[in-house]
This record gives C-alpha cells, sequence and structure tokens, in this order.
C-alpha cells in the first residue's frame, strides 16, 4: 500500500500540525452526510479515520484547555439555570 491509502489515509502521526488541522477540521465537516446517507462501510471507515485523526491530536495537545462549560459539571450548571451551587 502506498503512503495515501484511500481507505485510511497517511498516517496521523505523519502529519505536520497544520495538515493534522485540515484533516481534523475535513473529517468533522463530512461527519453530518456520513451518517445519514454512508453505508455501513463508509461510516466504519469514518469512525476508524476519525479516532485516529482525534487520538494523534490529544496524544499531541494533552494539556489543551478545557472549556468549563464543558464538563459534566458545567453542563450541570447550564441546565439548572447558570446556577454555580452543587445540585442546582
Amino acid at each position: 500500500m502506498n503512503e495515501h491509502d484511500t481507505m485510511t489515509g497517511v498516517d496521523p502521526g505523519r502529519l505536520d500540525d497544520q495538515q493534522l488541522m485540515k484533516e481534523l477540521e475535513t473529517i468533522h465537516r463530512t461527519r453530518h452526510d456520513t451518517l445519514l446517507y454512508g453505508s455501513n462501510d463508509a461510516l466504519r471507515a469514518h469512525n476508524d479515520r476519525m479516532a485516529q485523526l482525534e487520538g494523534e491530536w490529544l496524544r499531541r495537545n494533552p494539556r489543551r484547555p478545557v472549556a468549563a462549560g464543558r464538563t459534566r459539571e458545567g453542563a450541570r450548571e447550564r441546565g439548572c439555570g447558570g446556577s454555580a451551587a452543587p445540585g442546582g
């Protein structure tokens, strides 16, 4: 198989940061259509590729900033009118 196999793409570890981000943007943009209209094989390939790309991004960015609203606690706070009190 060559470096850019059409089924899996380039090994994410071989992409530079800019290429990796471009691949992630593309796969996230195509996700909805693949879910709605892709064959089971296409969806499986999409899942595998997305996991590879996201895993590589997370490996490179272990200390990425996490927004408080994107945590379980933050989601609970939003669900109860934004109150910071535990349990609502």
